[in-house]
């Protein structure tokens, strides 16, 4: 993992805002992997496999350490999707956190759809009785005349 300097002011910022997960999209972070923070936070991270890929879209999840230890456990499922499922006080329910780096409405319709067609299952194979977290990125477009923003 390289840049892992650049975690330690996000994490003091996650404490100072008493928060327990945090979602972070386009991060110095590539390949798939996780790592355990000298300040005490746990960082998983899901990106591109190519050593030399552009950090666009990489996705993260940074954990408390309250809250690493309810993790059952993660998956990568490559750039711009990653799950995390943790422990809850109900026995047999967990909470599933997907988070997703969506493109904007301007990126081209057949990857936007392949997206979709990746991130589907994932959200499928969550049970019902669990609770689903799914964050993304509002990254869309709503005017076609964005002056002025």
């Amino acid at each position: 993992m390289s840049d892992t300097g650049r975690a330690f002011p996000i994490a003091a910022e996650m404490g100072r805002y008493n928060l327990y997960v945090l979602w972070i999209i386009e991060t110095p972070w590539t390949k798939v992997g996780q790592q355990q923070l000298a300040s005490g936070e746990f960082l998983l991270y899901s990106g591109h496999e190519e050593v030399n890929a552009t950090h666009t879209q990489e996705v993260a999840l940074m954990m408390s350490k309250q809250t690493q230890n309810a993790l059952i456990g993660w998956e990568s499922h490559g750039p711009r999707i990653i799950k995390a499922s943790l422990k809850t006080k109900e026995e047999g329910i967990s909470m599933n956190i997907i988070q997703c780096y969506v493109s904007t409405n301007e990126y081209n319709e057949d990857a936007k759809d392949q997206f979709y067609n990746r991130l589907q299952p994932i959200i499928e194979k969550c049970p019902t009785k669990d609770l689903t977290i799914l964050t993304r990125d509002y990254n869309a477009k709503v005017e076609t005349d964005n002056t002025g923003y």
